[in-house]
């Protein structure tokens, strides 16, 4: 079985202990599943739904592209390829017309 890097120093000599992984080299000790838990991001739409990775959502707003002469319609449909933590620009989507971008939660609902 292999071993995931550790996550404070990447380094691949990390050996499992029980249900612990073990780094020899900073001496961090986690177990994947707490690990796993803290990743998690959750983040809602407008309606207070939560969102999850390769969900649908359409656009609740006309919204300006940065840095474009394009508007994105209300009603425009996306997908969401990953979330991310933060106050500004949590999905990173994939926008019919309009390619890869992100976009704040806030704006969105799930379809």
């Amino acid at each position: 079985m292999s071993c995931p890097p550790c996550p404070r120093c990447q380094s691949e000599f990390v050996y499992q202990d029980q249900r612990l992984f073990i780094c020899p080299e900073c001496a961090h000790e986690w177990d994947p599943d707490e690990l796993a838990a803290e990743e998690a991001v959750n983040v809602l739409d407008a309606h207070g739904t939560p969102l999850a990775e390769g969900d649908k959502v359409t656009l609740i707003k006309d919204l300006k592209v940065k840095g474009s002469s394009l508007v994105l319609k209300i009603g425009t449909r996306a997908v969401i390829k990953r979330l991310k933590e933060g106050k500004d620009h949590q999905l990173d989507c994939k926008v019919d017309g309009a390619g890869d971008m992100m976009v704040t939660a806030q704006f969105v609902k799930k379809a």
